[in-house]
């Protein structure tokens, strides 16, 4: 397939960016930036995910959009990348005329065994809130996009450096947590469930997530 892949500079987006090249699959990074990824002979664009004409632009002739795109720490507004983000996604999809869009969302929206959202918690770190506030935010935009086959993944609470071992738990919108109460994924075993979705088409628009 030919891929769009955005925010592909990040830990996440590189990881994601090598699972699909390893798979045989032409990727194509958009970053705001222009700058490539390093370790990656890559064709690059220079696109500003929130601004429809230059994804429509980039997306163009693609197979499938792949979002990774989050905020820089302390640099960024939020809200603006990331819900700005899915709106910009959203109508450069369609003006393209890709359908596929998968998105690597945030955990916060994910429900607990109260049913409360993660993010709504006591124990929730409150400089973690504003970020996963928008990403939620961004969900129900995709959740809104009927037209679309969009796909929303939200890690587990943590994400993190570490190993490529293919066993991990699928699940939809509830946090998976390990016998021990912990959970987290390493960031090679979330490109690989990223990549078996794009492949397979199990979640069609649906929010999954997954951990060990």
């Amino acid at each position: 397939m030919r891929v769009l892949l955005f925010g592909a500079t990040g830990n996440i987006g590189t990881a994601i960016a090598r699972e699909l090249i390893a798979r045989g699959h032409a990727v194509t990074a958009a970053t705001r930036g222009g700058s490539g990824v390093a370790g990656l002979d890559i064709p690059v664009r220079k696109v500003d995910a929130t601004d429809p004409a230059e994804v429509a632009a980039a997306a163009t002739g693609q197979d499938a959009i792949v979002s990774a795109i989050g905020p820089r720490r302390g640099v960024d507004d939020q809200e603006a990348v990331l819900v700005g983000g899915a709106r910009g996604l959203i109508a450069g999809a369609r003006s393209a005329g890709v359908r596929r869009v998968i998105v690597v969302g945030g955990g916060g929206s994910l429900l607990v065994a109260s049913g409360e959202r993660l993010l709504d918690t006591p124990d929730f770190p409150a400089a973690w809130r504003p970020g996963a506030l928008a990403q939620a935010a961004a969900l129900e935009l995709y959740r809104a996009a009927g037209d679309l086959d969009w796909t929303y993944i939200s890690p587990p609470f943590l994400i993190e450096a570490g190993e490529r071992s293919g066993r991990f738990r699928l699940g939809g919108d509830e946090v998976l947590r390990d016998p021990q109460g912990v959970s987290r994924i390493t960031y090679p075993d979330f490109a690989i469930a990223l990549v078996d979705e794009l492949e397979q088409g199990r979640a069609i628009r649906r929010r999954i997530t997954l951990a060990y």
